[in-house]
């Protein structure tokens, strides 16, 4: 017997599924970025480990800043049209990829021209630092190409494809290529090119998964009209700012850090960066995921359907990722141990940037709900005011707190700029954005965890002693709760979400 689908029902197994494959995603992104830090900075030690996040620095400011908002874009205006060769979705393409590159080639070349002025002020100068500086210039156009072909994968092929390139290939490429070059006692020169190679290869592969779904070889028209210029640039380019600050959010503090504190401060911050944003993949994983989606929904006024798709995301967001942060400030030594010796002075910029990731991921994807509704303007409004806030406070606290002023800096910048969007995405739902049972599981997450943050302190300190007992701790809590009916209900809820869902006609 067949059954007719409620519309909230095949969204809510859409979100399911597609979340579920960008949290796997997510956790391999995530290993292999650790993976990728743990690499550098153990080969290049603090000083030259701070010129290679300095030179990737310019690449994640400078190159979405020149994607001027094409790849979001692509991600919101896609799945409102019609793909194939009779649709009006192909012709999207060439107006976010040929101004993207001709900026972004124009851009590279006078950064080539300026190499020497710019390693003066960033690095401590020399051949290799000019070098360094010209090979970031050279992927700048690697990295917008890539990036607005790699967003129109996301918004026109089914998720897996997007998290197979995106998420899962680039970043198990790079410690593979990085590893290379140190086992051949390369330079941070020769590692930079095996952070940048595999970009390019991604670029290549989402050209060609874009062929079918735009019916690019089936006569399928490129030449966009008027209106789809004014339409699509309108919501772009305010988000082109954007972009580049949430890009660069980190990289602002790496940068300045180098530049007013030297570079062995810089690598410390990197590091302890990259902890803190690795803990973000989780809700990167459900922002890929879900962002075509939310488009649709709220490009039809199903706003309640929207709603409901934000807060079931982000009590999964609060659910995997509170743990995570509260770990990282409790045992911060243990974690820089990992990185060797020169590193153990980010332990207290950890604990901060730890504390701010727990506002950035308890509201959850708010940025995103604020961009799939069209609004671009508010948008930027909030990430000029965030990083307003962290540049002056860069200024102020680096010179006399080095890598913990940087990380005071961007914290608040963290906490201004999500603050600003959650009133905005609270506009654009129509709805509140928190429900009891998002604020029921932040408690029982946040309790569950400083308890088991306690029994490991008091049993092994700070260190890895202490951060195995908690994590012991978590595991025989996770193994207990499914004594729990409505745990298991819950589980069962989501295997009937996971599996196929049912006929409709």
């Amino acid at each position: 017997m067949s059954t007719i689908a409620r519309p909230a029902d095949t969204e809510s197994r859409r979100s399911a599924r597609s979340g579920a494959i960008g949290l796997l995603g997510a956790a391999v992104n995530g290993a292999c970025g650790f993976v990728l830090t743990a690499v550098i900075v153990r080969v290049f030690g603090p000083a030259e480990s701070g010129a290679f996040f300095t030179a990737v620095g310019i690449v994640s400011i400078v190159g979405p800043l020149c994607c001027l908002g094409a790849d979001t874009g692509l991600v919101w205006a896609l799945p409102r049209r019609t793909l194939g060769p009779a649709g009006d979705a192909a012709r999207l393409l060439p107006l976010a990829l040929v101004p993207t590159a001709v900026v972004a080639v124009a851009v590279a070349v006078a950064g080539w021209i300026g190499a020497p002025a710019l390693a003066a002020a960033l690095l401590d100068g020399g051949r290799d630092g000019t070098t360094l500086v010209r090979l970031a210039c050279v992927g700048i156009p690697v990295f917008v190409i890539a990036t607005v072909l790699i967003s129109g994968v996301r918004a026109t092929r089914a998720v897996g494809a997007y998290v197979g390139l995106q998420l899962v290939a680039v970043p198990i490429s790079r410690p593979l290529l990085i590893g290379a070059v140190a086992a051949g006692a390369g330079s941070a020169v020769l590692g930079f090119a095996g952070w940048l190679l595999p970009l390019a290869v991604a670029a290549v592969a989402a050209a060609l998964l874009l062929v079918g779904p735009l019916g690019l070889r089936r006569g399928a028209g490129l030449r966009p009209s008027a209106a789809d210029r004014r339409l699509f640039w309108s919501f772009a380019l305010p988000r082109a700012l954007s972009t580049a600050i949430d890009a660069s959010s980190m990289w602002v503090g790496v940068l300045l850090t180098s530049a007013l504190a030297g570079q062995a401060e810089a690598g410390v911050f990197g590091a302890v960066g990259r902890y803190a944003l690795a803990g973000l993949l989780i809700m990167q994983g459900l922002r890929v995921a879900v962002a075509p989606q939310l488009s649709r929904l709220l490009g039809t006024q199903r706003r309640r359907e929207a709603a409901q798709i934000y807060r079931r995301t982000t009590l999964w967001i609060v659910l995997l990722s509170w743990p995570a942060y509260l770990l990282l400030a409790a045992f911060a030594p243990a974690f820089l141990t990992l990185f060797g010796a020169g590193f153990a002075g980010g332990s207290a910029p950890m604990v901060v940037l730890a504390a701010a990731m727990l506002v950035n991921v308890g509201v959850g994807l708010v940025q995103t709900v604020l961009l799939m509704s069209g609004n671009s303007r508010g948008h930027l409004l909030a990430t000029m005011s965030g990083l307003a806030l962290n540049v002056v406070l860069c200024f102020v606290l680096i010179p006399g707190h080095g890598a913990l002023g940087a990380a005071i800096a961007w914290s608040l910048g963290i906490v201004c700029e999500n603050v600003i969007a959650a009133s905005l995405a609270r506009s654009a739902l129509g709805e509140p954005l928190f429900g009891r049972a998002l604020m029921g599981t932040a408690l029982a997450v946040a309790a569950v965890t400083c308890l088991a943050v306690g029994a490991g302190v008091l049993a092994g300190g700070r260190g890895l002693a202490g951060l195995g007992v908690a994590l012991a701790v978590l595991a025989l809590g996770a193994i207990a709760s499914l004594g729990s009916g409505r745990v298991r209900l819950a589980l069962k809820n989501i295997r009937a979400q996971l599996g196929p869902g049912p006929e409709r006609r």
